[in-house]
């Protein structure tokens, strides 16, 4: 047994738990699976295609964003969101080494 990690987590690990948190909800993991790659979308592009409300999809946005699954830009009136592939790939890999070499 590893007792190293039983108080806190290793640094690369920290941001997993972010991305865990945030897409541990369905209408978030929902929100993602929207992207087209290298896609970006707004607010109401989203909620267009949703069953939820704009303050809602608003409130998944941000918390998708704060995690780092999501980047944004705000372009005039519209904050266009994208899905933050090398972040990801990056945090998940972390993962997988884990897991590969236990």
């Amino acid at each position: 047994m590893k007792k190293d990690y039983s108080k806190i987590l290793p640094p690369e690990w920290q941001p997993m738990s972010r991305v865990f948190t945030a897409l541990g909800d369905e209408h978030r993991q929902r929100i993602l699976l929207l992207f087209d790659k290298n896609e970006r979308l707004n607010v109401g592009d989203i909620a267009e295609v949703s069953t939820l409300t704009r303050s809602t999809v608003s409130h998944h946005l941000k918390i998708l964003r704060e995690a780092n699954v999501l980047k944004s830009e705000k372009i005039g009136k519209e904050v266009w969101f994208w899905i933050n592939c090398p972040w990801l790939e990056e945090t998940l890999s972390n993962l997988l080494e884990y897991v590969r070499h236990s």
